[in-house]
């Protein structure tokens, strides 16, 4: 079993800054991807950023240059540097976890999620 912690969301204003942080525990062989998705109200849900296990990254066009994903490996954590934050970027920000473990397959993981609010 895998349990996803996430914390650090919150109120900023524009042009404010947040860092969510995303703790992974439980039955983790393997990490082969952790990343963050987000879903605003009337929205589908999409993928903000994602670091695979080479150190690579992906980000969405609309939070490129805002925002920087970042890893540490020692405690299964991801993080979301997000900077220069606009009233578009509110929403749920939801912890993505791609991992295996001892005896069970890949699979992909979703925590609940953490608000992000920016507004004036």
């Amino acid at each position: 079993q895998v349990q996803l912690v996430e914390s650090g969301g919150g109120l900023v204003q524009p042009g404010g800054s947040l860092r969510p942080s995303c703790a992974a525990s439980g039955s983790i062989f393997s990490i082969n991807a952790m990343g963050w998705y987000r879903q605003a109200p009337g929205k589908q849900r999409e993928l903000v950023a994602v670091i695979i296990n080479s150190g690579s990254t992906n980000y969405a066009d609309s939070v490129k240059g805002r925002f920087t994903i970042s890893r540490d490996n020692a405690k299964n954590t991801v993080y979301l540097q997000m900077n220069s934050l606009k009233p578009e970027d509110t929403a749920v920000y939801s912890c993505y976890l791609q991992s295996r473990g001892l005896t069970t397959g890949w699979g992909n993981s979703w925590g609940q999620g953490t608000q992000v609010t920016v507004s004036s």
